[in-house]
């Protein structure tokens, strides 16, 4: 593909880049005019640049520069607030100038070896070649400090305009030099609403392997995928999925996905399960708003994952049709181990895969009234997933039949409005037996140990069944568990 010419931007635009530039940070333009006097050059650089164009906000500062890390520092010395030397391996200063926060790095080169996590890093010899190793060409803008000169040598802000993903070079150079730019075009691709050319989609099909360990950390893979699922698009991130399905790239990372696109044959009739889970992820994100959440990875990764138990539990029913009995279970587990395998934290793991486990459970009910007891056990075995909860049933709706849409709607509504309901009654989001370890230790006359949990279970149990039971009746249920359970309980008692 032909690069645009960098020239055909007229000088009236170049003003007006440079203009539009300069009001991100005036204390950049002070930055580089402190590099003038000492002889060296500065430039803001990437998503800082193609941000100012996309008309957002942007964040830290990156900026790039042709002097070492020592000499950044002496320049910087006696005018940043706070300066941090964590990333001076790789060429990184950091700064701090009032609430500004600034990354400083010398122009450089740098490549993955194969067997290696870590990039082998040489310094280059001016911004154009710096501006030629970044991933693509919307990220290769640079703004010349102090006069904030627009600096474009692969057509980037022509790319930006046309919503395309290009890298400067051959793109099987750039995602051999790192690989992990390939799950960056995915991100990019849900972030920003953008399509890759076809030569960027071809490279990351033939060269998908390279994600493989040890070349890039499960952390790395986790940090990109984090940011895709986490796009404010509401179809970002299923755009993103999507092209990491359809060039391969999934099979690596997130292999449970494409395994979704089960075969339908006249033995095998059901919907699309992949694309279903798309539309669901879809769906959560626009209910989100709805239910007063935040972009939510919990939810969206449980969202996408939801089904991923079916491909195993497939099995054939009399008269054609198709059965996944407990794929929710199954499913639960096999999310566990792919987030786990990804390196996500403990929290995020335990939470998405009980969403998964309890996705299906109003559907378990059907569309009957709801008792006291079916509510309060939604609520408990939900915990502090509720609203999640909420969420991902409804967005698991995705039937074209409109009188069943509405149906299922109105089904949870009215769930919904009983939890409410009956949490005007009770101590809903915190349900305890009416009496705790202590006590049934106490009454029984035992110490710690398997049986009071036991006992405490049975008193939840006959707490969700029945409502508050008042601690007379409760010690009354209790002994008579103990006496069926075969427990000798001391005669005089002081809980009788």
């Amino acid at each position: 593909m032909p690069v645009p010419d960098p020239d055909s931007l007229s000088k009236r635009q170049l003003q007006a880049a440079s203009a539009l530039l300069a009001s991100i940070s005036g204390a950049a333009s002070d930055l580089g005019s402190l590099f003038a006097a000492a002889g060296h050059e500065l430039a803001l650089v990437g998503g800082s640049v193609r941000d100012v164009f996309l008309g957002r906000q942007p964040g830290d500062l990156d900026l790039t520069t042709d002097a070492r890390p020592q000499h950044v520092l002496a320049i910087t010395g006696g005018w940043a607030d706070r300066v941090w030397t964590t990333g001076v391996e790789f060429g990184t200063v950091g700064l701090r100038k009032g609430n500004q926060t600034f990354e400083i790095t010398t122009y450089r080169s740098e490549h993955y070896d194969r067997n290696s996590r870590k990039p082998a890093v040489e310094y280059g010899l001016s911004l154009e070649d710096d501006l030629s190793r970044r991933d693509f060409t919307v990220n290769a803008m640079a703004a010349r400090l102090p006069g904030y000169g627009l600096v474009d040598p692969f057509g980037g802000l022509t790319d930006l305009r046309h919503k395309v993903l290009r890298t400067p070079g051959p793109p099987r150079t750039s995602f051999t030099d790192d690989p992990l730019r390939i799950l960056r075009a995915a991100r990019f691709t849900a972030q920003l609403g953008f399509t890759v050319t076809p030569e960027v989609r071809h490279a990351m099909t033939d060269l998908a392997g390279l994600l493989a360990a040890p070349k890039v950390s499960a952390e790395r893979i986790e940090g990109e995928l984090t940011k895709l699922m986490l796009s404010p698009l509401p179809g970002g991130p299923a755009a993103g999925i999507a092209l990491l399905v359809d060039t391969g790239v999934a099979d690596q990372v997130l292999p449970e996905i494409p395994a979704l696109r089960l075969e339908s044959d006249e033995h095998y009739r059901h919907k699309d399960v992949y694309q279903h889970s798309l539309t669901v992820l879809s769906q959560t994100i626009e209910l989100e708003q709805r239910y007063g959440l935040k972009p939510d990875l919990t939810l969206r990764l449980a969202a996408l994952l939801h089904d991923i138990g079916k491909p195993r539990t497939r099995s054939r029913l009399p008269g054609g049709r198709v059965a996944f009995h407990h794929h929710e279970v199954i499913g639960a587990k096999m999310a566990a181990k792919r987030l786990s395998q990804l390196r996500y934290p403990k929290d995020v793991v335990h939470d998405v895969s009980r969403l998964v486990e309890l996705h299906l459970r109003f559907h378990g009910y059907g569309e009957a009234e709801w008792t006291d007891s079916a509510v309060r056990r939604y609520v408990t075995d939900a915990g502090p997933l509720l609203t999640r909860l909420h969420v991902l049933t409804r967005a698991d709706c995705t039937t074209r039949n409109k009188a069943k849409a509405q149906r299922l709607e109105l089904a949870y509504d009215g769930l919904e409005q009983r939890i409410e309901e009956l949490a005007a009654q009770e101590e809903l989001a915190r349900i305890r037996p009416d009496l705790d370890g202590h006590e049934i230790m106490q009454i029984l006359g035992i110490g710690p140990g398997p049986l009071v949990g036991k006992a405490y279970r049975f008193l939840l149990e006959l707490r969700i069944e029945h409502g508050p039971l008042g601690r007379e009746r409760a010690v009354q249920e209790l002994l008579r568990w103990a006496k069926s359970a075969g427990i000798d309980v001391p005669p005089t008692n002081p809980g009788e």
